[in-house]
């Protein structure tokens, strides 16, 4: 497993991180045990990054994140959470330091620790990115030793850019993926420019890119690729990448050809994320411990080859891009 410094902290994280949504909520049924063995298979393997939100399971993930790292001891995994999600209603009015102060009170009782290793902002009204007195409020809950650094989640490229003009944003978590590359060409140049760390999410567009969802898939009440399909509970863009479900099903029946011997078309996928180098570290949601294992393995891929790194490009720019490169 790589591991890369992240941005301007004194942190070196592993560049396969464990995204902990899935062990939250809204992805079906899956038990605490299933999670909480999905978790531990993660670290055995080398993974040093956690990412988790207050809202996964109004608490879940980050309950089953501390008793897990409490039954371990040892040295302690980097571990990002989230604030802002369980305002309601969602708005750039309710970012304030009041709001936040609380919001992280509670995720430091849920993680249990006296200080946050970082709090990202969770993808905030656009607006909010443009008042000052936001990042002001972040900077002052950071000198009250609550948070040792904070960053922001977003959907945007712009919202990106915007973001990283206040010097105290130390990070970005961004959806890049095979489905999604408009990042890579400003943000990511923008992000190194600046020692940004780049945190990768929906890097699979929620399983499309593990080739085996169908026409026929079926999915739980719960589950967002059921319940926000078209956008009803949260950002479109958050679900399957934004992507058509026919054109994604087109793309993938073509990416399968280019998945070298002995490996997944997730590891594939993975793989793919990696070849920037203006990534820090992606983030995979696992279900249990196979599927855990699997992405933790696609660190030791081998480089994709600028023949095949085209070829992707080229199935991007033909089916998946007129869908999504300008709304993200």
């Amino acid at each position: 497993m790589k591991l890369k410094p992240f941005g301007k902290l004194p942190a070196i994280v592993s560049e396969i991180g464990f995204g902990s949504w899935q062990i939250g909520s809204a992805w079906g049924d899956v038990s605490e045990a299933d999670g909480r063995n999905a978790l531990h298979t993660a670290l055995d393997a080398g993974i040093t990054f956690i990412d988790t939100a207050d809202v996964y399971g109004d608490g879940r993930s980050e309950t089953i994140i501390r008793e897990v790292l409490k039954e371990r001891g040892g040295p302690r995994p980097f571990v990002a959470t989230k604030a802002g999600r369980r305002l309601n209603p969602h708005t750039a009015d309710g970012y304030t330091k009041k709001n936040l102060e609380g919001f992280i009170d509670r995720s430091l009782v849920n993680l249990g620790v006296e200080s946050l290793d970082l709090v990202q902002l969770h993808c905030p009204p656009t607006e909010a990115l443009y008042r000052p007195e936001l990042f002001a409020a972040m900077d002052e809950l950071k000198a009250s030793g609550k948070i040792k650094a904070y960053g922001v989640s977003v959907e945007k490229v712009e919202e990106a850019l915007k973001a990283i003009e206040f010097p105290g944003v130390v990070s970005i978590q961004i959806i890049y993926n095979i489905f999604r590359q408009r990042p890579a060409e400003l943000f990511f140049k923008e992000a190194a420019r600046k020692n940004i760390a780049v945190i990768v999410r929906v890097p699979l567009a929620s399983g499309l890119l593990t080739g085996k969802i169908t026409a026929q898939s079926k999915f739980a009440a719960d589950d967002h690729r059921n319940f926000n399909r078209h956008g009803e509970a949260f950002d479109v863009g958050e679900t399957f990448a934004g992507v058509p479900l026919e054109a994604g099903f087109a793309a993938v029946e073509e990416l399968k050809k280019l998945v070298p011997q002995g490996a997944s078309m997730s590891q594939f996928a993975l793989r793919w994320i990696l070849m920037d180098p203006a990534v820090t570290v992606v983030i995979p949601g696992a279900r249990n411990a196979e599927q855990a294992r699997s992405n933790a393995e696609a660190a030791a891929l081998p480089a994709l080859s600028g023949a095949t790194m085209a070829a992707v490009r080229e199935i991007y720019e033909r089916l998946i891009a007129p869908h999504v490169h300008q709304r993200w």
